[in-house]
């Protein structure tokens, strides 16, 4: 057998001559020998030349099957109120509005309820001690005139108190409600209201025990200021009174500022009450640990979030009363009280009231919110609770068996 012979490129090759095998360019793959069967092609398949279609089966290419088979790959789990990652600063600022908007009517519903529920507390507390008191004042002679007054403004100063626990009971409630509304949210689900409200009713005692010692506190700290100025007031003494007003300004700035401490080192113990149900002294050791090292970014969100809200409240409150403070003087400039202007008067009083209640409302829900959000991402940075989320939406999506995502693991 004689060698080939070697034709140098472009030349074309001799009649006879033995051809060596071609090698196909790179990326494409090897033609078969004749009689073996072809391997299915990667890529497009190519279309053949007469434009019609290749009789057969379609040839296989790159990509994932359009349905994958079960216990198979799955995207990516969406994420719902929250993504499934720590939080960035802006994402801890917006996501308790976005709470509201996704699901208003648990939400909003739930805070309106609460609003509704404080005003009449209010009003059954304060309108039968106003007739009462006003009604002895015009029954009473200039002798004891001055007596009956300061006893009805001590009246109505203690009765001040009572408006305030119901409002720190049934803001740290809604608290609970709502943390529970940002935590299934966050895994894609949306609660009904009563839905909402049965799962919170489960652990409504320990949260109105945690509510207690947050009102006992508050309560003992007004009542050691009033005492320092009744006690500075029956000394009839000058200096007394001035030492005494200015220690309790100087303690009460102190106060404040450890309140501040203290709260935001604890701004999460309704979350994890609720969602971890622990019990008090539990969910108060778990807050200061959860808290450890994030003290200012916690304190930064939720002043932040106080601020735009307390603004915003004013924007929509104030020019009501303002309206009104003009409007009955221009109405009424001599002072006659006539059956119109009565109206009027009352008209402004109920829109004014009914504006703070929706307005008290939507603060109430996005101020629980922006704690739940804060003990979210408080997880996912210390604990990896992002994992475990994503975790429990791809199973639940796959259909398989899922437990509580926001259980705390155990390492053994």
């Amino acid at each position: 057998m004689s060698d080939p012979i070697w034709q140098g490129p472009g030349v074309p090759a001799s009649p006879g001559a033995q051809q060596p095998p071609q090698t196909p360019p790179p990326g494409h793959p090897q033609p078969p020998a004749y009689g073996s069967p072809q391997p299915p092609a990667y890529g497009y398949p190519q279309p053949p030349a007469d434009g019609y279609p290749q009789p057969g089966y379609p040839q296989p290419g790159y990509g994932f099957p359009a349905q994958p088979p079960p216990g198979g790959w799955a995207p990516p789990p969406k994420p719902g109120l929250l993504p499934l990652r720590p939080l960035g600063f802006g994402t801890l600022l917006w996501a308790p509005f976005r709470t509201l908007r996704r699901n208003p009517a648990a939400t909003f519903g739930s805070g309106l309820v609460v609003q509704i529920v404080s005003v009449l507390a209010t009003a059954a507390v304060f309108v039968p001690f106003a007739f009462f008191a006003f009604g002895r004042l015009e029954r009473t002679g200039a002798a004891d005139a001055d007596a009956i007054l300061a006893g009805t403004v001590a009246g109505f100063a203690a009765l001040t108190l009572v408006p305030v626990a119901i409002s720190l009971i049934a803001s740290a409630f809604l608290q609970g409600v709502v943390v529970l509304e940002v935590a299934s949210g966050t895994l894609g689900e949306r609660l009904t209201f009563g839905a909402l409200w049965r799962r919170a009713a489960k652990r409504i005692w320990p949260l109105v025990g945690w509510t207690l010692i947050v009102t006992g506190a508050i309560l003992v700290a007004f009542a050691v200021g009033a005492a320092v100025i009744v006690l500075a007031a029956l000394s009839g003494d000058g200096l007394s009174i001035g030492i005494a007003i200015a220690a309790v300004v100087i303690g009460g700035l102190a106060i404040a500022v450890l309140w501040a401490w203290i709260s935001t080192k604890l701004a999460v113990v309704p979350s994890a009450i609720m969602i971890e149900g622990l019990g008090v002294r539990a969910a108060i050791a778990r807050s200061w640990r959860l808290t450890n090292g994030y003290f200012w970014r916690t304190f930064g969100t939720i002043l932040l979030v106080s601020v735009i809200l307390n603004t915003a409240a004013n924007v929509v409150v104030q020019p009501i009363s303002f309206v009104g403070g003009f409007l009955l003087p221009l109405l009424d400039p001599t002072g006659t009280g006539d059956g119109a202007i009565v109206a009027v008067a009352i008209g402004i009083s109920v829109l004014t009231v009914l504006v703070a209640v929706v307005v008290g409302a939507v603060t109430a829900v996005v101020q629980a919110a922006v704690v739940g959000v804060i003990y979210i991402d408080l997880r996912m940075r210390t604990e990896g609770l992002d994992l475990d989320l994503q975790r429990y939406v791809e199973d639940r999506d796959l259909g398989r068996p899922v437990g509580d995502p926001y259980a705390v693991r155990t390492w053994s």
